[in-house]
């Protein structure tokens, strides 16, 4: 596994990512499939808004399965190293372009209920002060192709 691919869970973000796995893969689908079914039995399809929007469901509830299935294969329960490494999985105070913030550097899913800002590694923020230090300064061209600097202040393992 490389560092990049390793997704880093607490115990209780696994356990709830497994739960709706679970949840989707079973009762979700028998759900929507018998809706599906109901919905063919009253006929033409064509104008069948019931059946198109079960049809639909059915489609964002298998793409939520492979997501969840793709980011479970490589996860890593509990926290990164506290080596002052910027790494998925860490919680990062930095000066970005200039304003001091602080943001989850991982998925969405470490961070749970919390309100913190999250950014993806594949991020351009993230790319750019991924497998930096504490100290380190770097820079990342922003979508509008002005770059922005980052001075990493701090970088310490995210606990919910």
């Amino acid at each position: 596994m490389t560092e990049t691919s390793v997704t880093w869970l607490t115990q209780e973000a696994h356990d709830r990512l497994q739960a709706e796995l679970a949840h989707l893969s079973g009762a979700g689908r028998t759900d929507i499939a018998e809706r599906i079914a109901a919905a063919r039995d009253e006929g033409d399809l064509k104008e069948n808004g019931g059946y198109h929007a079960a049809r639909e469901e059915q489609a964002k509830n298998e793409a939520r399965i492979r997501e969840l299935t793709a980011k479970l294969r490589n996860v890593q329960i509990g926290t990164p190293p506290d080596d002052g490494k910027v790494e998925p999985g860490m919680l990062v105070t930095a000066l970005v372009a200039g304003e001091e913030m602080s943001f989850l550097l991982g998925s969405r899913e470490i961070a749970g209920g919390t309100d913190i800002r999250v950014y993806s590694p594949t991020s351009p923020l993230g790319e750019a002060i991924n497998g930096t230090s504490i100290g380190d300064k770097v820079a990342y061209a922003a979508p509008n192709g002005n770059q922005i600097e980052v001075e990493i202040l701090a970088a310490k393992p995210f606990e919910a």
